[in-house]
């Protein structure tokens, strides 16, 4: 089903810079809204349920999942994530651009789904700038960061499978390259009759 406002998924190997760039989005663009996930992973630091997660238990995730609730859901780094399919049907149904912040399993889940949505991702300009951000990040053990590389290193192969590749070297020309493709999705042909369908029948557009 097409809806008047874009899908846009972006994912990225732990450490990348994926979430930061996401929020600078959103501080630049109010018609793109975020789409909260659910997770089974605990808080960290200063995040809030129901802002950058929904922080719910293994049995409420299994709940939705036997629900068909989930548009996708994957396994990272031991914990689930999921993303609502109502949530994201209605904001877009609504006219909004909605972003995700998803891993690249479920990002290729959801182009399955949503033939529409574009799919973003972020690659670090090197392996040891990858490593030295997840240290400086003082967030995980040696053990952990160890573990993210490794990680990383199987989601990195799958780029090829994504419309667009940010290389997040310098944060503002990153920021300006997402920028520039959440804008011009609004401008291809099939997103603008489906935003503008009023003109495009004014016009006799078919």
């Amino acid at each position: 089903m097409d809806y008047p406002g874009n899908l846009i998924v972006v994912a990225a190997p732990s450490g990348a810079g994926k979430s930061s760039l996401v929020k600078a989005l959103l501080e630049l663009d109010s018609h793109v809204q975020p789409s909260v996930s659910h997770t089974t992973r605990p808080p960290r630091g200063q995040e809030k349920h129901g802002r950058e997660y929904f922080f719910v238990s293994d049995h409420e995730f299994d709940a939705m999942v036997a629900a068909d609730g989930f548009i996708e859901w994957a396994h990272v780094h031991n914990r689930r994530y999921g993303t609502s399919k109502k949530a994201i049907e209605d904001r877009m149904a609504q006219g909004a651009d909605v972003i995700l912040e998803i891993d690249y399993q479920g990002a290729i889940q959801i182009k399955n789904i949503f033939a529409n949505a574009v799919s973003i991702f972020i690659l670090p300009p090197s392996w040891e700038e990858l490593r030295s951000r997840l240290e400086r990040r003082g967030e995980d053990s040696p053990e952990v960061i160890d573990v993210r590389m490794k990680n990383a290193a199987i989601e990195v192969s799958q780029v090829h499978k994504f419309d667009f590749v940010i290389i997040n070297e310098l944060f503002d020309r990153a920021l300006f390259d997402l920028k520039a493709i959440v804008h011009s999705q609004r401008l291809k042909f099939s997103a603008q009759r489906r935003a503008r369908a009023e003109t495009f029948k004014a016009l006799l557009i078919p």
